[in-house]
């Protein structure tokens, strides 16, 4: 029995986690949860699984859950909320499925507790990618990656020396504007860009497909995941979402994973590690699908990827300023106040002013994160529409 904590459970990563725990209720256990502020979902969580501890985003949210339903003895708010339910003794596995960067104190305190990390939150390792894995190293675990394109690569690796690789090529949908032109993309609203082709997910990483920004966090992902260059790693777009991602090898052979689109089979591979188990899902029918298709990415309409790649290979500190910048435009469109073209100016201009500082710490990196925030902030206020 592998018991589960699971930060982030209101959320579509979570809500498909605690399905396949359902799936898995002989070999699954769920002993701890969080999330932000949807109390009336919570508390459903809760009287389901009954979780031995709980956390939430606020002191008034634990205040109505606890109007709701039985609200267990170990109960924590805000980030001290994730650490205790991240860190109870009788967690196994903590899967990280929180959207920002609320998570990072309660991922290295599980780290330190031993725990193995499932990690569906790219902001972890952008922001903090060299302290997370130093920690792990030094504690000797496992960080297994749930999102699906890094999910796919870790299979794909399995019992393979680093010195077999010649790279890693991560497939993207290209999400709802695929093709589209520069001048058309200047007229986008929240709706359009929240209307992506192949995948359901929350607002912020559908925003994220939409301008391949997700793509560009999941290059700085891979880097730090897998140990390899930034030149390592390429991006093809693939529409339909079959081949979730590939590893060329140095003969040049190309080992490809392919799936279903649901987030359940990654989830369920990190949960059974380093077994395999049945899953529940419909399986793939290639001849159904006909072709696949994969493209080079637009890097002029869609400069975040770009971005990206610069963020990792230029100066120390410059991916937080990247997520920090990404976070405050993406707010600021989906509030209707910014175009969906400046997103993009909006990182690129915090990175210029950025001066370069050491990332060495948690505490650093929360510093260089805080002032991208206030920095991008004010840019995107100099730069909303007038509605």
């Amino acid at each position: 029995m592998k018991r589960i904590a699971i930060l982030g459970s209101t959320g579509s990563i979570g809500r498909s986690a605690l399905s396949v725990v359902e799936a898995h209720a002989d070999r699954l256990r769920v002993v701890g949860l969080a999330a932000g502020t949807n109390v009336a979902l919570f508390a459903e969580q809760v009287a389901r699984f009954g979780p031995g501890a709980v956390g939430l985003a606020t002191g008034d949210a634990l205040d109505r859950l606890g109007q709701l339903c039985r609200v267990p003895a170990v109960r924590g708010d805000g980030s001290e909320g994730l650490v205790a339910v991240a860190t109870q003794p009788d967690v196994d596995i903590v899967l990280c499925a929180t959207s920002g960067t609320a998570a990072l104190e309660a991922v290295l305190a599980a780290i330190e507790a031993g725990k193995t990390i499932a990690l569906a939150n790219k902001e972890v390792l952008v922001m903090a990618g060299a302290i997370v894995t130093e920690a792990a190293r030094r504690k000797n675990v496992l960080l297994l990656p749930v999102d699906s394109e890094h999910n796919a690569i870790h299979q794909c690796l399995h019992g393979r020396a680093p010195g077999d690789v010649r790279r890693l090529i991560l497939t993207a949908s290209g999400g709802p504007f695929r093709g589209q032109s520069t001048e058309a993309l200047a007229d986008v609203v929240p709706e359009d860009a929240l209307r992506h082709p192949t995948w359901r997910m929350g607002p912020k990483i559908t925003i994220d497909s939409a301008t391949l920004m997700n793509k560009g966090l999941e290059v700085i992902e891979a880097h730090w995941l897998f140990g390899v260059a930034a030149r390592q790693i390429d991006v093809v777009i693939h529409p339909q979402s079959v081949v979730h991602s590939m590893v060329e090898l140095v003969d040049g052979s190309v080992i490809a994973q392919l799936g279903v689109t649901d987030m359940r089979l990654p989830i369920q591979y990190a949960f059974s590690y380093p077994e395999r188990w049945a899953a529940p899902l419909p399986p793939l029918d290639l001849t159904r699908l006909g072709r696949l298709d994969f493209q080079l990415p637009d890097h002029a309409g869609f400069p975040c990827l770009r971005l990206a790649y610069r963020a990792l290979e230029d100066a120390a500190g410059l991916p937080v300023v990247l997520n920090a910048a990404n976070e405050i435009a993406v707010a600021t469109f989906l509030a209707g106040r910014l175009g969906f073209t400046a997103i993009a100016r909006v990182i690129e201009e915090t990175m210029n002013a950025y001066q370069p500082g050491p990332a060495r710490t948690l505490h650093e990196v929360r510093v260089i994160d805080a002032w991208a925030r206030e920095y991008s902030q004010d840019l995107a206020r100099r730069l909303e529409l007038k509605i």
